[in-house]
């Protein structure tokens, strides 16, 4: 491991007494000095000089003595493998330091906010009022860390990466100095969204390198640009202290309407596989001196990928985080599909790592799937779905955490963050135990043991204290052994310097550019209205969005104004509001957006608060709904029909579809050019023969889009699924069945669908497309009962 400025700069292994008496400070305000012994022929040895822990000898070697005993034990061992170091360390653990160790943080903040979600303390103050560092711990962090042992954080925005290094340091000394010495495993959800007003340029870096969503690097149909960015995602991830990536999200996206669409590698059972694979590779595997083991080691990123068995198949496209979305249903048959991704990809690596090391399994109830006991209950309460099937059928045996929230008690039809489906009537404590008998080993989003030792209390009243104890070491073993792989034993602090240097560096920024102008699709260019010249004079509609809610129910304001930034479209356009001055017309609008699937309005006045989730932007009467519904029935309701046919939905954002009728008729024949912002599958229908060109981008910077435009790059992206001909097709369509629509097909004769895209000679024919032939026209079945 690289020694830096932050570190100590040591004499010989064998001079302990200098290397415990001394330490420098560290580079940045607010963490720990930190003190190093480099083995040679073996790791560099960090441990803070808080935390009051020393050094002991074998063999002309130096380890942590990391439980204070005066002596080598197996898990302090660095020479030993992963695996029996776990197997060590699980047997000297209590049942409250096991039941710590199976639980993984709600969302923690890097300073934590005062009064929203995740809000904390200070020394008794919000943060603003309380003179702490941005860097410092919180009383909740330090409540749960030292109270309830617990070792997996899950942190959400940092203020800086210097921050979240120093953050990272006071941490693990804190961890370091109390009990067994076991350190924090740090995770995060995907932190590389791009900021879509940022401006890039080749020589500076930025805070994180930024790539396309996932369905943006879906539409490169490059598994090796993937692999790349998963290779680099590790670095930056290391150089910030985390060690567990809670992504890639490998569901498919077999129905459109799921609000999770845009987080998926699309609806095609094979890309999402070799993207899975890609991805888990190269955030997994450390190469050369990096290496610790099995192509583990110092720059390896655990994987968690999700959501086992496959999260998009919600009825209606209703989705799991609320229980007017918690059935998944599976009327075309196809099930199976959904867990190629997994099987065929994260369990199934070209690296040495071979598996992904974690798996969450999804909210969704898989309706009358389990055929062994006959439950419809959450999937990580599922026996079947874990034990039998992920476990047994497919040999897994690394780490399974539940979603986050799943045991807490719900609270109505339509709360946010209460997902026990399916075990709604038992305690909570009765829900641990549950998920535990199921196979699972860790709880998302629960900070407190004491309901993990109560089940645990429970197994052993029903089988026994051996029984229990095999049973709760089992799960430790597969958690530490993915903290021993990655090196956090023997060094788990940074350089904050090295954190500045790595995090967002030009050659990553760079990369994720590249990226970003790879995943925009091109879908039409009539009469090459494409490339608009630099310099011309282009209009740009003001985009206006209606007050509404967002998908955790909170109230969102009107907002409006241009739709790029303005200071970097000038770079390359003259703007004007006025279209008669105007070349051509640039029109940016986002996927129809009409809810979720569930109204309180019409549920408070008499109805059952089920309407369509529409994919179109006009007003949209579901006439051909599914009548009944396949599942439904929920503690909190009086009935099961979960129906909305007849209902009636228009999207929030109509005005979307107002400003391209609006500009085309403004133009008056000059060229239209529409840019969607896409998020799910969407009803061209409506606006295609009012635009000349067509792009569809998946959450990319400004300026990328900018450079297609305006020609300096070429578009070179392809649909990563279908796109529908009309909301009847989406209504026919079974939710669990790949590439079940009738696709859109515009005035050129060009079908929307899976694997199409245009570049500047026309429909793109290359290796991609030719690799995904198969799947780019399959055979389509009409819908199952």
């Amino acid at each position: 491991m690289k020694t830096g400025s932050l570190f100590l700069s040591t004499a010989p292994a064998a001079a302990l007494g200098c290397i415990l008496a001394c330490s420098t400070a560290p580079e940045g305000a607010g963490t720990v000095p930190v003190r190093t012994v480099a083995n040679e022929g073996g790791p560099t040895i960090a441990f803070a000089a808080t935390s009051g822990l020393r050094l002991v000898g074998d063999g002309g070697f130096h380890f942590k003595d990391l439980n204070r005993n005066g002596a080598l034990d197996a898990y302090e061992d660095w020479r030993r493998p992963a695996g029996a170091r776990a197997k060590d360390l699980a047997s000297r653990m209590s049942i409250p330091e096991i039941a710590g160790l199976m639980l993984y943080s709600n969302h923690q903040a890097v300073p934590a906010a005062g009064d929203t979600y995740g809000a904390a303390t200070y020394g008794g103050k919000p943060f603003a009022e309380s003179g702490a560092r941005a860097s410092d711990l919180t009383d909740q962090q330090r409540e749960f860390l030292s109270r309830d042992n617990l070792r997996h954080i899950l942190i959400t925005s940092v203020e800086s990466p210097a921050v979240a290094a120093a953050w990272n340091n006071n941490v693990q000394a804190l961890c370091e100095s109390m009990g067994l010495g076991i350190p924090a495993n740090t995770s995060s959800d995907p932190r590389h969204q791009t900021a879509a007003d940022a401006e890039y340029n080749a020589g500076a870096g930025g805070p994180i390198s930024m790539w396309p969503g996932s369905l943006g690097l879906a539409a490169t149909f490059d598994p090796e640009l993937v692999r790349e960015f998963g290779r680099i995602a590790s670095r930056e991830y290391r150089a910030l202290g985390i060690t567990t990536a809670l992504w890639p999200q490998i569901d498919l996206a077999t129905d459109p309407r799921w609000s999770r669409v845009s987080g998926t590698f699309g609806e095609s059972p094979a890309l999402a596989a070799d993207m899975a694979r890609a991805c888990v590779d190269g955030l997994q595997t450390s190469e050369g001196t990096l290496e610790i083991s099995g192509g583990w080691g110092y720059s390896s990123v655990n994987a968690m990928v999700k959501h086992w068995p496959g999260g998009g198949t919600g009825e209606g496209g209703r989705d799991a985080h609320f229980a007017y979305g918690k059935y998944a249903v599976y009327p075309g048959n196809r099930f199976a599909d959904h867990l190629l991704a997994f099987t065929e990809g994260a369990f199934k690596l070209d690296g040495k790592t071979r598996s992904a090391s974690a798996v969450m399994p999804y909210y969704t109830i898989s309706y009358g799937i389990d055929t062994a006991y006959n439950e419809n209950v959450g999937n990580s309460y599922s026996a079947y779905m874990i034990r039998d099937l992920l476990r047994g059928t497919y040999a897994y045996d690394g780490v399974v955490c539940t979603d986050w929230g799943v045991t807490r008690d719900v609270r109505a039809v339509d709360g946010f963050g209460t997902t026990p489906w399916g075990a709604e009537t038992l305690t909570e404590a009765e829900r641990h135990y549950r998920i535990l008998a199921a196979g699972v080993d860790q709880f998302g989003g629960n900070n407190d043991a004491g309901p993990v030792v109560e089940a645990y209390d429970m197994g052993v009243r029903l089988h026994g204290e051996a029984f229990m104890r095999a049973r709760m070491e089992a799960s430790a073993e597969r958690l530490l052994r993915n903290m021993f792989r990655v090196g956090l034993f023997e060094n788990p602090y940074l350089d904050i310097g090295e954190t500045r240097a790595v995090v967002g560096n030009p050659a990553f920024m760079k990369a994720g550019y590249r990226a970003q102008l790879q995943s925009v699709v091109m879908l039409k260019n009539s009469g090459g209205a494409l490339p608009v010249a630099r310099g011309a004079t282009v209009y740009v509609p003001e985009r206006i969005t209606p007050a509404g809610r967002d998908f955790f129910g909170g109230a969102t304001p009107e907002s409006r104004g241009l739709p790029v930034d303005a200071g970097i479209a000038r770079k390359y356009y003259r703007l004007t509001d006025a279209p008669d001055e105007a070349d051509a017309a640039l029109v940016v609008i986002e996927s129809p957006d009409t809810g979720g699937g569930y109204d309180p309005a019409d549920a408070r006045s008499g109805g059952t608060g089920y309407v369509p989730i529409s994919l179109q932007y006009g007003p949209y009467r579901a006439g051909d709904a599914r009548d009944p519904s396949i599942a439904g029935g929920d503690p909190l309701e009086a009935f099961s029909n979960r129906s909305y046919r007849g209902k009636s939905t228009v999207a929030r954002n109509i005005g979307d579809l107002r400003m391209v009728l609006d500009a085309a008729r403004a133009m008056q024949g000059k060229p239209v050019v529409v840019v969607l912002r896409m998020s799910n599958p969407t009803v061209f229908g409506e606006f295609e023969p009012s635009a000349d060109a067509i792009l569809v981008s998946f959450g990319v910077q400004d300026q990328a889009l900018l450079d297609i435009l305006s020609g300096e790059a070429e578009p070179a992206g392809l649909l990563p699924l279908d796109m529908p001909a009309d909301m009847r097709a989406v209504e026919a369509q079974a939710e669990d069945r790949p590439f079940d629509m009738d696709r859109y097909v515009d005035a050129a004769g060009n079908a929307y669908g899976f694997g199409f895209g245009l570049d500047w000679s026309g429909v793109i024919r290359d290796a991609r497309t030719a690799a995904y032939e198969k799947e780019k026209n399959p055979a389509r079945p009409q819908p199952g009962p």
